[in-house]
């Protein structure tokens, strides 16, 4: 959408624009700074301008919490059991009704199977891809891996459309960054995400580089951001590069943080109510699910968490009884709350893992790498709600209908952000990459 400037009287629609101001822009500045509005003023302006035009491309979808499950969770013990199947590929664990008719999950899903009806399982995802490394860039980048270029993370992708909202980070990652395909590719890496370096479920959570360092007051503070910029102003001038750029990027959202109260309290966890906490869970799903609920709630655009480690190749029955119970209960309690606050509407959550499970149990009780078909969850941010998307078939080995790709999804998550997966970002040499590279919005999963 075009807007016009009243710098220039032109019309515009990048708002880059609202960055790099004319010759004439400076002129029309210095006439104005004579009646009282100031270059810094103009500058607010020009942010509060950008923001706008921000705004007013998002979707459906205002933020997004990603909930990765690494190692590559199976299907058939989650959210796609074939009780019907001969026990050498259904496993041994059980299934349980939901609430929608003739759906069943894993017996472990039990809390999550009561709030069916609020969201969307994918049972036909599909890639080609069945290295961990491999699966992993597919899942955050919506890309296959290429020896040629990184690509950016999906979080880096609306970091750098959408940029920072209410003093807060647009791109999180809860506790760490999981992998270097969460980063930001062939982007600046100003578009990098914020690290806790804490887990929110350890006793004493704090997140690094949120406070003032002992003995630094508010005074000394601004003082050594002073300093600090005419550091930077040197250098700049001296070098031009995306690290001295993205550094002062990541300055200047640092002392937004620090500076703010409002920001530093997000991230405080011990603030939420003790009997919500216990809702969730007091282990490191429920906890990293609340604060991504916190944090998408604060203003942050992207949150990524990680939970558990679904890797197994053997004793696959106790590995999901082990961790699959506090995924049930964190992740049914993430939906209710964001439901109860009226949020789910506008937050899209995701649960994905790089690929699924072999559809026969091997000899040692535990199922292999599969990327031919996985199950991932879709809910809220204009995603269906009580809906089965797609299928595998009789044994979980291939997609039976609707196959969904990589590429699809994608596409399909950033329309629902208000993002054109086929705009084209400039990588290193100027060559311009499209953001998701052939896929198609899947409106079968919109609601």
């Amino acid at each position: 959408m075009q807007r016009p400037t009243k710098i220039t009287g032109t019309w515009h629609d990048d708002p880059a624009h609202f960055r790099r101001p004319t010759r004439r822009a400076f002129l029309y500045v210095g006439f104005l700074g004579g009646l009282g509005l100031t270059l810094e003023n103009f500058f607010r302006l020009q942010a509060r301008a950008e923001q706008k035009f921000y705004e007013s491309k998002e979707g459906k979808a205002k933020s997004v919490i990603q909930i990765f499950l690494p190692g590559g969770i199976a299907h058939q013990e989650s959210f796609d059991p074939k009780p019907y199947a001969p026990v050498e590929y259904r496993g041994e664990m059980g299934s349980i009704p939901t609430k929608l008719p003739g759906v069943f999950f894993n017996e472990k899903l039990v809390q999550t199977a009561q709030i069916a009806d609020k969201i969307t399982v994918v049972r036909s995802m599909t890639h080609g891809e069945a290295a961990h490394e491999r699966g992993t860039h597919n899942m955050f980048t919506g890309y296959r891996p290429s020896p040629a270029i990184e690509y950016p993370s999906m979080g880096s992708v609306v970091s750098h459309e959408f940029g920072p909202r209410n003093n807060l980070p647009p791109y999180v990652c809860i506790p760490n960054m999981p992998t270097n395909y969460a980063g930001t590719g062939y982007l600046s890496s100003s578009y990098a995400p914020f690290s806790l370096g804490a887990d929110p479920a350890s006793g004493n959570f704090k997140v690094q580089d949120l406070n003032l360092p002992g003995g630094v007051d508010d005074k000394r503070f601004t003082t050594r951001r002073t300093m600090l910029e005419a550091v930077n102003e040197h250098f700049a001038k001296k070098e031009k590069s995306d690290n001295v750029a993205a550094m002062d990027t990541f300055y200047e959202r640092a002392y937004s943080l620090i500076s703010s109260q409002k920001a530093r309290e997000a991230f405080d966890i011990n603030a939420e109510p003790a009997a919500l906490r216990d809702e969730y869970g007091r282990n490191a799903a429920g906890q990293r699910m609340l604060l991504a609920r916190r944090l998408v709630e604060a203003g942050v655009r992207f949150v990524s968490l990680t939970y558990g480690g679904w890797d197994m190749h053997t004793s696959i029955k106790d590995g999901m009884s082990g961790q699959l119970p506090a995924f049930d209960q964190a992740f049914a309690a993430l939906i209710r709350d964001l439901d109860r606050r009226g949020l789910l509407d506008s937050t899209l959550v995701m649960v994905t893992s790089e690929f699924g499970r072999t559809p026969k149990i091997n000899g040692t009780a535990g199922r292999d790498h599969w990327p031919k078909v996985f199950s991932i969850v879709l809910a809220g941010g204009g995603i269906k709600k009580g809906h089965i998307f797609g299928s595998s078939d009789a044994t979980a080995s291939e997609p039976q209908d609707d196959p969904l790709t990589v590429e699809d999804w994608a596409t399909t998550v950033y329309h629902l952000l208000g993002i054109n997966a086929d705009k084209e970002l400039m990588a290193p040499g100027n060559r311009p990459i499209e953001i998701v590279d052939g896929g198609k919005v899947r409106h079968e999963l919109l609601a």
